[in-house]
């Protein structure tokens, strides 16, 4: 606990106002004191506010190859992220893109039974807006620091990096990559992007592309599992959390 000197402390630090007075009992009256304390020794306690972090997990929920096992595993990521929320001041929130948006399946929250009730079903299947989801991610994160400037905001996208929706009419890969880099260049965030494309010949490599464009950290996880993610994100979360 931290304290400073004050003369008339409402919430006295006893420990820091003893020491220091200590180096001045041999000169000092103390009418049968045990220790003499004066107003200069005085200090008060500063308590700390603790700065949680606000992760937002932006889910490619589209038709590719394994949407469910994809969504079913970021379910129980954000799950785990939440069982120790309460204490560490965190938020958890998940995005999924599918068919011709993006929706807020989870806003964000501490609450373990709130993602229960939210996250009971999770849609998959159509196309892949990909801007879209980025979109949705970032508005999320705009407005916690709006309510919350000093929150530690971290963007997960967990995707392969296809795109076949445009966000404003013009090219989809063209749209979210501009999006992307509007995020790196506002730097209130700090990203991740979870590659999930199967290597093969016929690999396109959009994710690495598009994490460049975030300025995120990289990762491929081939066999995606919820304690694999939970790993990678605790190991990327901002400082302080």
């Amino acid at each position: 606990m931290k304290s400073r000197q004050d003369p008339r402390p409402d919430d006295l630090a006893l420990d820091a106002t003893l020491r220091a007075a200590a180096p001045f009992q041999r000169r000092r009256e103390k009418h049968g004191l045990a220790v003499a304390v004066e107003d200069p020794d005085l200090r008060r306690k500063v308590r700390e506010k603790r700065v949680g972090s606000v992760v937002v997990l932006v889910v490619d929920a589209s038709g590719s190859m394994g949407a469910q096992r994809r969504m079913v595993e970021c379910k129980a990521a954000a799950l785990s992220l939440l069982l120790d929320a309460y204490q560490k001041r965190d938020k958890v929130a998940l995005v999924a893109f599918r068919k011709e948006g993006a929706e807020v399946l989870l806003p964000p929250t501490s609450s373990v039974d709130l993602a229960h009730k939210l996250l009971e079903e999770l849609p998959t299947g159509g196309k892949t807006p990909l801007a879209h989801g980025l979109a949705k991610g970032w508005q999320l994160i705009d407005l916690e620091l709006r309510k919350n400037p000093r929150a530690l905001p971290l963007l997960v996208v967990v995707s392969d990096g296809r795109a076949n929706v445009p966000l404003a009419g013009g090219k989809p890969l063209e749209e979210a990559r501009r999006m992307a880099e509007h995020i790196r260049d506002d730097g209130r965030a700090q990203c991740v992007l979870v590659d999930v494309e199967r290597p093969g010949p016929t690999s396109f490599g959009l994710a690495r592309t598009l994490a460049e464009s975030l300025a995120a950290r990289y990762f491929r996880i081939e066999d995606l599992r919820a304690e694999t993610l939970v790993s990678v994100l605790r190991r990327t979360a901002p400082p302080g959390t």
